[in-house]
């Protein structure tokens, strides 16, 4: 652990989502939840696993450390680094490419001034290029912290950014109105109750 870096320790709160975490598994095999501890950590941590996080999610799950690391250094999920106060993750897989990512990733790095990889001036704002997030219907889309926001374009992404920068919450999900993942026609089988002939 770097002299420079804090002691890290759950509180009450945490430890009590942990502490539930681990009563899902059975006897013996509590270390199966080491990727909901460690996503917990890193939720208290500022977005971020620091080597003393995961030091303590060893301990606290009494599994090897090399163990928390290898899960925390494989899974994307998990941030090495610091990462500022809202992570824009941008899904470049093929159908959000093909459904116009490189134009979201444009006006992100135009309306912020930042590269992928990089966290602006103050903090605020990091953008990492990540592989899918599992939402490609209603590509292209972003992740940013926890929420999804769905079916975007230029202009739309810049309104979620203008409004976390306000110190506003956008709605999160399909930003096109569409309801979950149904055709962004909308609904094309099911829509007629009672005139089923089964």
């Amino acid at each position: 652990m770097s002299q420079l870096e804090e002691k890290f320790e759950f509180t009450d709160e945490n430890r009590n989502e942990a502490d539930s975490c681990i009563a899902k598994y059975p006897e013996g095999r509590e270390q199966s939840a080491v990727m909901p501890i460690l996503y917990i950590a890193q939720r208290q941590n500022g977005g971020w696993l620091s080597q003393s996080a995961m030091q303590y999610v060893a301990d606290y799950l009494s599994m090897p450390p090399i163990k928390v690391y290898e899960v925390a250094t494989f899974y994307t999920m998990y941030n090495l680094d610091s990462v500022g106060e809202y992570h824009i993750q941008l899904c470049r897989t093929t159908p959000c490419w093909l459904r116009g990512a490189n134009s979201i990733s444009s006006a992100i790095k135009e309306h912020l001034g930042i590269e992928n990889g990089e966290t602006t001036d103050d903090g605020k704002f990091t953008l990492s290029e990540v592989e899918c997030l599992g939402a490609c219907v209603n590509a292209p889309m972003v992740q940013i912290n926890d929420d999804f926001y769905e079916d975007l374009n230029a202009d739309r992404v810049r309104s979620i950014l203008d409004m976390l920068i306000s110190g506003d919450q956008p709605k999160s999900g399909s930003q096109s109105e569409r309801f979950t993942s149904a055709p962004e026609s909308g609904p094309t089988t099911l829509i007629d109750e009672g005139k089923s002939k089964c």
